[in-house]
């Protein structure tokens, strides 16, 4: 038996159309907010790939077509706000229990190929409030629209204070939320927001005899929930050592922790060890500083000008700094030099430190280096575009003639898994006239590019100089020169570049060793 369509309010006072549209501009926003501040959420655990941004977008677009249909079939049966404003307070307080959860279903999602647990997890955390909150447009469409003849007005006009409102959210999160505020934090007033949005329609616009018990009890589990996830988030992620500070960026969350007796310091960026130091000594106990640095010394008569894509937290720009090279630096994070200053010994006044692209700075370059540093890294891998063709191509324009590129890099070796070094080297070969490939073992995948016809070993590394932890590795790096198949790889370029799709398998599990070296116990 269908149930009619109860007729909407005979004329809905000018407070109320305003608010409804309010509420449209508000969900609006929060769709975009949630769609790209939940990819930041699960960056720590999955990735940043393109796997992970279709897993979000299309759980976005599956929600959105969910929401369209579940709300016309709600406002059929009924055009009681309530039932809108029940939608949106539910989303809220399902956004706000992901701020808890967001970690515990990552991890859980970690155990499945990349493609599948970022789809898994952007869906059990995702879908359910992002359908919710699209049910306000038909919704709110049917319950303004009293005569045919004026069903074209409302869509349009509120189409277009709900794009607005997107566009409003896509301003915020990118230029205000992400920059200056945690993952967490921006979840939480979102879902908390949302939550006001129905707490006003029924304080203001409620029926008699309605009761606002359910929505008093869900909006305190809401608040206790994302107030709770956001104290866990600010926890260190091991017993073992203290947060010294956390800072959010265009680029991840960045941390620097501290060993309780101080022996030993790590640069974090979203949860993943970028670097670590020894603070009594001031210098890095990680291998691919000494390995860029090393390489490039060995293999070069002299270093005058040198020019660093990608900084990190600058120890090796100010190895060669020291050293008396003029030293460029290209550093897409903007927010990465004062950490770096305040807890690694950055002197950014002995850099020539440039806020950008490496691709576009290298584009631009009228000037020759005798070598190009290239340790650009998001996470557990490079960034595809800097290592192509064509990108190549720019870095040895910028070479003199017996200068060297050395890149930083995670590779593998066995047949089946070394798609990356393999196109990587071969990718190389195709515009510079010697590569060299040195690996230790532990990870570091270090290659030496030269225009020349050659490369010559003018020297050895300074193994007295570096840190007792890594000499033995660094100089395991230096001996151990590596080879690959290049049958088993491409040439890279900007047009077909499908590295993540074919190197998924390693980078997969190398982001979940270190997620899971960093959970907390």
């Amino acid at each position: 038996m269908k149930h009619p369509a109860a007729s909407p309010p005979a004329e809905l006072s000018t407070g109320l159309r305003r608010f409804l549209y309010g509420t449209a501009a508000t969900t609006g926003a929060a769709i975009l907010i949630v769609e790209i501040l939940g990819a930041k959420m699960l960056s720590p655990y999955v990735g940043t790939s393109h796997f992970v941004w279709t897993a979000q977008i299309a759980v976005t677009l599956l929600s959105l077509a969910a929401g369209y249909w579940f709300g016309g079939v709600l406002v059929d049966r009924s055009q009681n706000l309530r039932r809108l404003y029940t939608c949106i307070l539910l989303a809220g307080v399902y956004l706000a229990f992901t701020v808890p959860f967001t970690a515990k279903v990552a991890f859980a999602c970690l155990q499945f190929p990349l493609a599948v647990g970022s789809l898994l997890a952007s869906l059990f955390l995702f879908f359910v409030p992002l359908t919710l909150l699209a049910t306000v447009g038909p919704f709110v469409i049917r319950v303004l629209t009293s005569a045919v003849a004026g069903v074209g007005g409302n869509v349009g006009r509120l189409s277009a204070v709900s794009t607005l409102g997107s566009v409003l959210g896509t301003v915020l999160i990118g230029y205000v939320l992400i920059p200056f505020l945690p993952n967490s934090v921006t979840m939480f007033i979102t879902a908390g927001v949302l939550m006001a949005l129905p707490a006003v329609y029924l304080l203001v616009w409620r029926e008699k005899g309605d009761s606002l018990n359910g929505p008093v009890v869900l909006i305190a589990l809401g608040l206790f929930a994302g107030w709770a996830g956001v104290r866990i988030d600010g926890r260190p992620p091991s017993d073992s050592m203290q947060e010294v500070t956390r800072r959010n960026s265009n680029f991840g969350l960045m941390q620097v922790l501290e060993n309780f007796d101080g022996s030993q310091r790590y640069y974090l960026n979203d949860y993943l060890t970028q670097n670590t130091y020894d603070p009594e000594a001031k210098q890095s106990i990680s291998l691919f500083t000494y390995g860029l640095h090393g390489l490039a010394t060995v293999y070069t008569t002299q270093i005058k000008e040198v020019l660093c894509i990608g900084m990190g937290v600058g120890i090796v720009p100010m190895q060669f700094a020291r050293e008396g090279s003029k030293v460029d630096v290209v550093e897409i994070n903007d927010a990465i030099a004062d950490v770096a200053k305040a807890h690694f010994n950055l002197e950014p006044e002995k850099l020539n430190l440039t806020i950008g692209d490496g691709r576009q700075f290298v584009n631009a370059a009228s000037k020759q280096y005798d070598a190009v540093i290239l340790d650009a890294f998001l996470g557990d891998s490079s960034p595809s575009h800097l290592m192509t063709h064509e990108a190549f191509t720019a870095m040895r324009r910028v070479l003199r003639p017996e200068g060297v590129l050395v890149i930083n890099s995670f590779g593998e070796f066995g047949a089946g898994e070394d798609y990356f070094t393999a196109s990587l080297d071969k990718t190389l070969r195709s515009v510079f006239g010697t590569v060299r490939i040195h690996a230790s073992g532990n990870g570091n995948v270090f290659f030496v590019a030269t225009p020349a016809k050659e490369l010559k070993q003018h020297r050895t590394m300074d193994f007295a100089a570096m840190h007792p932890s890594v000499r033995h590795q660094a100089q395991a790096a230096l001996e151990t020169i590596r080879t690959t198949d290049p049958k088993n790889g491409i040439v890279l370029t900007d047009d077909f570049n499908p590295v993540e799709f074919h190197d998924a398998k390693n980078r997969e599990q190398f982001r979940r060793q270190l997620a899971f070296s960093m959970r907390p116990k």
